[in-house]
């Protein structure tokens, strides 16, 4: 399967702008790289995040799903759209979605964890469930930007069985050296691969780090992006993935008896007993 993750420039607020520049991007790496899918960071359509959500937050999705379902289908290519702000009737969210190369709507996703250092949690609403789907007969799954610090949340979609994991964030330049480590370790421990689509620019304060990835289940980087708005592609062979997994079985070998959580949510010390 071959990947392109769309290293974006969005402009915070500016909605219609950056729906056509997700648009021309995504036409540029296919005309290109001719991806099997192509990939799309976290609010490209807001940037993240401007304090008047309701000025240009997409309502229930409609118009990313109409845009980007077209798009898919007359490219013939899987689109992981990144994730856009979301304006529904109970507030807002977060929310990831993504189309198979027919324009149907093989994903949505609102993301799980949110980034309380920001005042994300005072904006949007948590989603509340994970995020698993197949394209093009591969296993997939999705997270956004600071979910990827939950290591528990991505164990939990590989067990059920997932080959390739999708990241689409806004990460911050000051934190790279964080998100490359996570994004290898997210990789290595479940040995499988990692596209991850971070963007690039300016937020208000903030700037983003870009250093968008390609991951094989060994942690090596297959491709690499730098600081600026690019494209960047490469090939995930699904084939090495037995191999890997049957020469260090870490799903063979996992203790889940000794990982168990007391009834407030938090882990007990290994070896520890209860009302010792």
């Amino acid at each position: 399967m071959k990947i392109s993750c769309i290293q974006m420039d969005m402009r915070l607020g500016e909605a219609d702008w950056n729906f056509a520049r997700a648009q021309e991007l995504v036409r540029a790496a296919v005309s290109a790289e001719h991806p099997d899918v192509a990939v799309l960071p976290e609010t490209w359509n807001t940037g993240f995040f401007p304090k008047d959500l309701a000025s240009c937050a997409d309502k229930d999705g409609e118009r990313t799903k109409a845009v980007f379902s077209a798009l898919a289908r007359e490219l013939n290519v899987n689109i992981v759209c990144g994730s856009v702000a979301n304006r529904r009737a109970e507030g807002y969210f977060n929310t990831a979605c993504v189309f198979d190369r027919t324009g149907a709507v093989a994903a949505e996703y609102d993301k799980t964890h949110l980034f309380t250092p920001s005042g994300e949690h005072e904006s949007f609403r948590r989603g509340g469930h994970t995020c698993r789907f197949t394209l093009d007969g591969r296993r997939c799954g999705l997270i956004i930007c600071y979910d990827i610090r939950f290591p528990e949340l991505t164990r939990t979609m590989a067990l059920e069985g997932m080959d390739l994991l999708f990241v689409v964030a806004q990460w911050p330049e000051k934190r790279t050296m964080h998100l490359e480590t996570l994004a290898r370790a997210r990789a290595i421990e479940n040995q499988m691969f990692l596209a991850l689509c971070n963007s690039v620019g300016t937020a208000g304060e903030t700037r983003c780090g870009g250093h968008s990835a390609v991951i094989d289940p060994w942690g090596e980087y297959l491709a690499k992006a730098g600081d600026r708005e690019e494209i960047i592609t490469a090939e995930a062979d699904f084939s090495v993935i037995e191999g890997i997994r049957s020469s260090i079985n870490v799903f063979r070998d996992r203790r889940p008896e000794l990982y168990a959580a007391d009834p407030e949510g938090n882990l007990l010390e290994i070896g520890s007993t209860r009302g010792a």
